[in-house]
């Protein structure tokens, strides 16, 4: 099983599929910030003086680390990056369901409008897998990473 998970291609496959959805979702956010904003506030757990900050900072991270992951450079972190992120949206997700809200994800930005439920956390468990996935094997040897801890050794 280890030889299957750590193999190249899969490697670059959910770098690819984790890469281009924080991308998408990233750049859904950069283009209407404002729409954001509100589906940060309908959470209702920032304080109204963080909402802009962080409707502003979430989508660059998002973005920076798809395109670094894509492309296979320090993979281990960027994976770490996204799979804490998609923890964070996590339990904020399962708070407002506790809590009775009906709302916008706000997941990718305005694109979908997709309600908070059972399903965006089976999907964020999804993204947490193929997060894990590449921070315990690393980008494997298809990515342009110096780093030596990025990429398997061939067991031979």
């Amino acid at each position: 099983m280890k030889k299957f998970l750590a193999n190249k291609y899969l490697l670059l496959l959910s770098r690819l599929i984790l890469g281009f959805i924080f991308i998408y979702a990233g750049m859904e956010k950069i283009s209407d910030p404002e729409s954001f904003a509100r589906a940060i506030n309908n959470y209702k757990l920032l304080p109204f003086s963080l909402i802009n900050i962080a409707a502003l900072i979430l989508p660059w991270i998002e973005v920076t680390t798809g395109i670094l992951l894509i492309f296979g450079i320090i993979v281990k972190e960027n994976a770490f990056i996204i799979s804490a992120l998609v923890g964070i949206f996590m339990i904020t997700i399962t708070i407002s369901l506790l809590r009775g809200l009906n709302i916008d994800c706000g997941c990718f930005g305005t694109a979908g409008g997709s309600k908070i439920g059972i399903q965006k956390l089976i999907e964020n468990f999804l993204l947490i897998l193929l997060g894990i996935h590449l921070v315990y094997f690393g980008g494997g040897e298809i990515s342009f990473s110096q780093n030596p801890n990025d990429q398997i050794p061939n067991d031979k």
